[in-house]
């Protein structure tokens, strides 16, 4: 195995602290979300995670189809991150929705499917995170 690269984030405060990368690229202050009783109008976790999600998935989305030889045409990943509570219990779960206007149903399932096996952050979370995968056209 060969490690590529590798990201370092320390967190300061919880879900009312702040974020920072150890190169400095990323530094931002995160929030608890206004329906968690938060004060809102900042990142937070589920945020970042749906964003790193959705810009992963679309690589591997993209790569599945050149590797297929398939024109992808304009579209785009949407990811949602919902953190749910059953009694004492949290857990996340998502959905990922590949929207690509003009494109035949079918043939972009099948590519959402396989970009779904392929993708990193898809692989992380198999069998502990449900997570859906929807197609429009």
């Amino acid at each position: 195995m060969e490690t590529l690269y590798t990201a370092t984030v320390s967190n300061v405060g919880g879900r009312e602290g702040d974020v920072k990368s150890l190169d400095g690229v990323l530094e931002m202050d995160i929030r608890r979300p206004v329906e968690m009783h938060g004060q809102g109008g900042k990142p937070n976790p589920e945020m970042l995670f749906a964003a790193a999600y959705s810009s992963c998935y679309n690589g591997a989305l993209m790569g599945v189809a050149k590797k297929r030889k398939v024109i992808l045409p304009e579209h785009a990943v949407e990811v949602s991150i919902s953190l749910n509570q059953d009694g004492e219990r949290m857990f996340l779960s998502g959905k990922i929705v590949v929207k690509a206007p003009g494109m035949d149903h079918d043939e972009l399932q099948q590519l959402a499917d396989t970009a779904h096996a392929v993708c990193p952050y898809s692989k992380a979370v198999k069998g502990n995170m449900d997570i859906k995968v929807e197609v429009l056209v």
